[in-house]
C-alpha cells in the first residue's frame, strides 16, 4: 500500500509539472500584428549648367579646282594645298593637328538640248583638311593664311574647350544638389521629410563645340581686313533624374 501511494503522487507530480508551462504559455498574449506601410518615393528632374570659356578650335578648310582633265585639276588641287600646309607649318601647326577629312574628284556636266545627251564639260577636285587649334589666338592668323594661299573652301568653325569634361562633372553635381533641394520641399510640403537615395541616373550629354558662321570671316578675309574672331562662353548643362524615399511624420 506504501508503494501504491508513493506511485500515485509521483505521477500526480509529473503531470502537474508538465501541464505548467503549457499553461503558461495558453495564457500569453498574442503579439500585435505589425502594420507594413507601401514604400512611397519621390521622383524628381533637376538640370546643371556651367559656364566656361572656349580655347581650342575646330576648322574645316579646302581647296577646289576646276580644269579640262581630272589630272590636271588634281595637279593643280595638290600645289594649292601643299602651299597650306607649308603656310600651317610656319604659323606653328604640328602636322598631327592637321588631318584629311575629304578628297572628291567629280565631272562637270551639262544637258545638250539639241542632242539630248549629258556631256563632261571639265572636272573638280575638292581636299578638305581639319585644322585642330590649340590657341584661340590662332585663328584669325591662320584664316588670313590659307585664303591667301588659295584656300577657298572654309566650310565651319568650332570652338570648344579642353576643360570640358570637367565643366560637365561639376554641371552634374549642381543637377543632383538641385534635384535634392527640390525632392525636399516637396517631401516638406506633403507633411514628411526625405529618406534615403532609391535611384539616381543621367543621360550622357557630350559637350559638343559651338559653330561660328565662317561666311562673314571669309568676306572679311578676301577685303584684306584681319578676320576678327571672337569665341564668348559656352553653356554645359547636365540633367540627372532621382528618387529619395518619402518618411511620413
Amino acid at each position: 500500500m506504501r508503494l501504491a501511494s508513493f506511485v500515485v503522487a509521483s505521477s500526480l507530480a509529473s503531470s502537474l509539472t508538465l501541464a505548467g508551462p503549457r499553461a503558461a504559455m495558453a495564457q500569453a498574449p498574442a503579439p500585435a500584428p505589425v502594420a507594413v506601410i507601401p514604400s512611397a518615393g519621390i521622383a524628381v528632374s533637376a538640370v546643371g549648367e556651367e559656364q566656361i570659356t572656349p580655347d581650342r578650335a575646330r576648322l574645316s578648310i579646302g581647296v577646289q579646282t576646276q580644269a579640262a582633265t581630272a589630272a590636271d585639276a588634281s595637279t593643280r588641287n595638290a600645289r594649292l594645298q601643299r602651299a597650306i600646309f607649308d603656310t600651317l607649318r610656319a604659323l606653328g601647326i604640328a602636322s598631327e593637328q592637321l588631318t584629311t577629312s575629304g578628297y572628291n574628284v567629280f565631272p562637270e556636266q551639262v544637258y545638250d538640248q539639241p542632242t539630248r545627251r549629258t556631256r563632261i564639260t571639265g572636272y573638280n577636285v575638292q581636299n578638305t583638311v581639319i585644322v585642330e587649334l590649340r590657341r584661340i589666338d590662332q585663328v584669325g592668323p591662320v584664316l588670313d593664311a590659307v585664303l591667301s594661299k588659295g584656300a577657298n573652301l572654309v566650310s565651319s568653325l568650332q570652338f570648344y574647350s579642353s576643360e570640358g569634361e570637367a565643366a560637365r562633372r561639376r554641371a552634374l553635381s549642381k543637377a543632383v544638389e538641385r534635384a535634392r533641394a527640390d525632392a525636399e520641399a516637396m517631401a516638406r510640403a506633403a507633411g514628411g521629410q526625405l529618406g534615403g537615395l532609391l535611384e539616381l541616373s543621367s543621360v550622357y550629354e557630350p559637350v559638343r563645340p559651338r559653330p561660328m558662321d565662317m561666311a562673314v570671316r571669309a568676306m572679311a578675309a578676301e577685303a584684306g581686313a584681319q578676320t576678327p574672331i571672337s569665341e564668348g562662353t559656352q553653356t554645359v548643362a547636365a540633367t540627372v533624374t532621382a528618387r529619395w524615399a518619402f518618411v511620413p511624420r
